[in-house]
């Protein structure tokens, strides 16, 4: 049996660079045990304030662990990510950025909601969003999972890239495969940014960010010249949070697809504030959790689509 790694809370960079010292060399097959801190790097505690977003070093922010220097892994081969297990902390948090999001236009001012993660009486995780009235469940997940890039330089971890990064997929959740590219000798695999919960688009910016504690295998393929960008095998059907229920769902139409994604946001949020009494902020930040966007019609020009999926099993 390869033998086990762990890496630790400050072993991490904050740049895709390939010029980074590795923290770990392991053979293919090996299983590494990451420590990861939240997205904001530790600014963010449970006893944070908004105050505490507006004074955020966004230098400091998406911070990944790594690099795992991975044997035999060669540019042009494929290292697949298995998670074994994925642990949060017992609390996460959520925030309007300004300037991110997809309504970043709309809610410029700083925002920032600190969730309680608790078990079920069934031992499930689960988090209030307002006590008694709204609680959604968590299905944790990974935002950042990456290789260096092959180019020479040191490249923002804010974006995804075709070797991985910041792709915020939701679907990645315990027992799913991840298969990407290579470019750099070693692979030099990093990962970070735990999300207890998040919508299909993260459309407000954050997820339900959360410190995290991740296990994966590490093994590099030789023979799948067909995984050109991040590929992924689920190890059932895709993540849901919420498996039963209805859902109250919105459609933006429009011949910009961007535009069209607006609209199905801007009226999820008229909806929970008309029936639902929240907040226009609160009501953002709770798509950015819990609300999926889904491409509806692509196709039949000049127009597109676009569906926003609101589970109403949030509604205790």
């Amino acid at each position: 049996m390869a033998p086990l790694y762990t890496i630790h809370q400050h072993q991490c960079h904050l740049k895709w660079d390939n010029s980074i010292t590795p923290v770990a060399t392991v053979t293919s097959g090996s299983v590494v045990n990451f420590d990861c801190l939240d997205a904001s790097n530790g600014q963010i505690t449970p006893s944070s304030t908004v105050e505490s977003v507006t004074a955020m070093d966004f230098s400091q922010v998406d911070q990944v662990n790594g690099p795992i220097f991975v044997e035999t892994a060669e540019p042009g081969d494929v290292l697949e990510v298995e998670f074994l297990e994925l642990e949060t902390a017992d609390w996460g948090w959520t925030a309007n950025i300004p300037g991110f999001g997809v309504l970043a236009d709309v809610f410029e001012a700083p925002a920032l909601k600190i969730w309680k993660i608790e078990k079920d009486e069934n031992g499930q995780n689960f988090t209030w969003f307002k006590e008694g009235k709204i609680r959604s469940p968590t299905a944790p997940f990974c935002g950042e999972i990456g290789v260096a890039p092959g180019a020479i330089g040191a490249f923002s971890t804010i974006p995804p890239y075709r070797t991985g990064g910041n792709i915020d997929t939701k679907h990645v959740i315990k027992g799913t495969k991840i298969y990407l590219p290579i470019e750099a000798k070693g692979a030099l695999f990093s990962v970070g940014d735990g999300h207890a919960a998040q919508g299909d688009g993260e459309v407000g910016g954050s997820a339900l960010e959360t410190p995290m504690k991740v296990s994966v295998r590490l093994t590099v393929h030789k023979d799948m010249p067909y995984v050109k960008e991040p590929s992924f095998l689920t190890p059932g059907p895709l993540a849901s949070n919420f498996n039963t229920g209805k859902y109250y769902s919105t459609l933006g139409i429009d011949p910009d697809i961007k535009t069209a994604m607006k609209k199905a946001v801007t009226f999820i949020v008229d909806y929970l504030e008309s029936v639902h009494g929240l907040t226009r902020i609160d009501a953002y930040m709770l798509c950015s959790v819990c609300v999926d966007l889904k491409m509806c019609e692509v196709v039949d020009m000049p127009n597109f689509a676009i569906g926003a999926f609101l589970p109403l099993s949030i509604f205790v």
